[in-house]
């Protein structure tokens, strides 16, 4: 087959205008090897630009990202600087208050305990963002799960004298660490919106479908119109105590495992509903 060095330059320019980011319709319908790999180029060239496009939007989302993450940091960080300094002139001062000293360190660790949890739960959702978290499925219990995920809450349930419930116990399939993690940010909510005193109510199923765990606070219950926001990145926090990243932790990790967290509102006298499901 014999082809015109002006076809190929056409060819060559064409190309070096896609590769500067200019649209170019290299399709050709006609029979042939030329007009083949011509059309062959045109694809590759929509390839790239849909990877430089999603690599754009990557990019954005990284960028909103990062403003978010040092927003959440700053805040806890800007007041325990503060406190640190009331400390320490409470400290030089000629009548130091003992009581007062108390207050600022309690606030202090109050502080660095938020901050920890905060950075902890920014790397777990960091590395299932990058596809780096493994899953080992397993057969475990549903009380099992409760009695691990409310571990970490014991001090927090304690300090508001609120109590767990668990109805009935189911097995389940899937991974024991991340889907415990998954359940303490449903139970930490939970507790988050309930009264003092309250109870958080645990009931565990299945049907042909899928097993679930639903967590049941004693708040006052969730209006429809917010229950979008709250696997929001940021946004989802309901009061000004949490971070927002909670919630969204915990669907990344049922969503990652095949399942789903479904919201029921509740309202007149009934607690909001966090249903984690494991489709089977």
């Amino acid at each position: 087959m014999w082809i015109s060095k002006r076809a190929i330059v056409n060819l060559s320019g064409d190309i070096r205008g896609i590769i500067d980011g200019r649209e170019v319709d290299l399709r050709d319908n006609r029979e042939g090897v030329w007009n083949i790999l011509k059309s062959d180029i045109h694809t590759l060239a929509g390839l790239k630009n849909e990877q430089v496009v999603a690599l754009g939007r990557e990019r954005d989302v990284m960028r909103d990202n990062l403003t978010n993450i040092s927003h959440q940091l700053k805040t806890p960080l800007t007041s325990m600087m503060i406190m640190a300094d009331l400390l320490e002139s409470e400290l030089t001062s000629e009548t130091p208050d003992t009581d007062r000293q108390t207050e600022f360190l309690a606030n202090i660790i109050t502080g660095l305990t938020r901050m920890d949890w905060l950075v902890a739960a920014l790397l777990k959702m960091a590395k299932l963002d990058a596809g780096a978290a493994e899953f080992s499925p397993q057969a475990v219990t549903s009380a099992e799960l409760v009695r691990v995920a409310a571990e970490p809450l014991r001090v927090l349930l304690d300090i508001k004298n609120q109590s767990i419930e668990v109805c009935g116990d189911t097995e389940l399939r899937c991974d024991r660490r991340w889907t415990a993690e998954a359940l303490t940010n449903a139970l930490k909510n939970a507790s988050e919106y309930s009264p003092e005193g309250g109870v958080i109510r645990i009931e565990s199923g299945a049907n042909p479908i899928c097993a679930w765990i639903a967590v049941t606070d004693s708040g006052e219950g969730i209006a429809k119109a917010d229950i979008a926001r709250l696997f929001k990145r940021f946004e989802g926090s309901r009061s000004g105590k949490g971070h927002g990243v909670g919630l969204p932790l915990a669907l990344a990790i049922m969503r990652a495992q095949n399942g789903d967290i479904e919201v029921s509102g509740g309202g007149n006298g009934a607690g909001a509903t966090f249903t984690l499901k494991f489709y089977k």
